[in-house]
């Protein structure tokens, strides 16, 4: 990818109708930009499929939800869930009676995990037995799933897998120095990357977050073919992130978050989607822009280039409900401080000298350092200090705009989508908000 190829105009197009089939390839879960796609479903009258990623049992086992949580989780979903547990990832896959990854991760300390070395035959084989199971079970979904879709109408394949971190307390504790540490405390990307633990945690991450959305165009190759040929179109879309473009002064300029080591992943998935593309398969992977989520969060900084949003749906022709959101954004804020201040705050933060060299899109993703995370941290630090409550943050309401915003997008570009990788920046997140709230 040599630039990015953004969507500038808000789509019109809707192929998707009563009696259409929405199937959510992941489960959802709490806040996260699934939740728009899914309303946009439910609002064209789709019928909703979902699937579960299980749950561990107490030992590790992958199992399928109790009729007590498959019940929560169609409730939550607002449709049917295929209950058979599908996993992504290998980290706690092995052949039977050895070590998973996981186990093996487990006699790593603080002190020696950037020496210890892994076995990586034995990875492998743990790779393939996951691969496996993954595989395995998309057939069975996809069986299941034959049945659900009727002949001659239209499926939207909406992936939203993503992560891949193994669940051992020595990465927390390095995780808080690699996205949250400053001065002493400071780790850098390329650490992390260079060790053994980091190239497992980068192949695990490319099974979750890119491997699996192939995995999911080659199960549905049947269903697929018997839908185009009795008149119906398949559509697939995955969630990517490679920067996004915001408003710096009053420009939109490409910027990103430098301390994303998923990044590699998420150029994957746009390979995939580029590929399913030259095969004359819908596939369209929209890299969204930065949010706070429940997995996102522990990415101190990442919701830094939020706060434009605000200027932009000024820009692009907001009028009274544009204004309501910047008060509503000034109310959370301590009595001293206003949202121009704020937003000076991030003006400045662009505009320093540190931040330039980052703002390379051919060089993405780019290893962080310790003049970053001083100036990032700390000014995400200043922000929050800045609030009445720091549990009721500005970038609460700019996430929740952001979400409302991609929805639509998403859905009614992807009935008839221009390109195998869309970035969707602040400019069409704008508009398309303004559009769903003129006044």
């Amino acid at each position: 990818m040599i630039s990015p190829v953004p969507l500038r105009e808000v789509p019109q197009s809707n192929i998707f109708r009563k009696g259409d089939v929405f199937v959510l390839f992941g489960e959802l879960f709490g806040r996260g930009y699934a939740n728009g796609l899914v309303n946009e479903a439910r609002n064209a009258g789709m019928t909703i499929v979902g699937i579960t990623v299980g749950r561990r049992d107490e030992n590790n086992a992958l199992r399928a939800l109790t009729e007590e949580e498959l019940s929560v989780a169609e409730a939550n979903l607002g449709g049917r869930i295929i209950n058979l547990p599908l996993m992504a990832g290998f980290d706690l896959d092995a052949p039977q009676g050895t070590p998973t990854p996981t186990d093996m991760l487990g006699v790593l300390t603080l002190k020696s995990w950037q020496e210890d070395k892994l076995d990586w035959t034995q990875i492998e084989k743990c790779r393939e037995a996951g691969v496996k199971r993954f595989k395995d079970t998309v057939a069975q979904v996809m069986t299941q799933l034959d049945s659900m879709i009727p002949d001659g109408s239209n499926a939207f394949f909406a992936h939203t897998m993503a992560g891949g971190i193994p669940k051992v307390k020595v990465f927390l504790a390095i995780a808080n120095r690699v996205y949250k540490g400053r001065g002493e405390r400071f780790l850098s990307t390329r650490a992390l990357l260079d060790s053994d633990l980091g190239k497992l945690i980068m192949m695990n991450f490319d099974e979750v977050t890119a491997n699996s959305f192939q995995y999911l165009i080659e199960g549905s190759a049947a269903i697929r073919a018997r839908l185009e040929k009795s008149g119906g179109q398949v559509r697939y879309t995955a969630y990517g992130y490679h920067g996004t473009e915001i408003l710096i002064d009053d420009q939109y300029q490409w910027q990103t978050y430098t301390s994303y080591t998923q990044g590699k992943a998420k150029m994957r998935l746009e390979s995939i989607a580029e590929a399913a593309w030259a095969n004359g398969i819908k596939a369209t992977v929209y890299n969204c822009p930065e949010i706070r989520t429940n997995s996102s969060d522990i990415f101190v900084g990442v919701e830094l280039s939020l706060f434009p949003l605000l200027r932009a749906l000024k820009k692009e022709n907001g009028g009274a409900w544009a204004d309501e959101q910047r008060a509503a954004c000034h109310a959370l804020l301590q009595a001293d401080y206003s949202i121009d201040a704020l937003l000076q705050k991030i003006d400045d933060y662009n505009a320093n000298g540190v931040m330039l060299p980052f703002r390379d899109f051919a060089a993405w993703p780019m290893d962080n350092t310790a003049e970053l995370a001083d100036l990032m941290i700390g000014t995400s630090d200043e922000i929050t200090q800045m609030h009445l409550d720091r549990k009721a943050l500005v970038t609460d309401i700019l996430s929740s705009l952001v979400l409302e915003g991609t929805g639509p997008l998403m859905f009614h570009e992807t009935s008839n989508p221009s390109a195998p990788v869309l970035w969707l920046n602040h400019d069409v997140i704008a508009k398309q908000l303004n559009a769903l709230h003129p006044k």
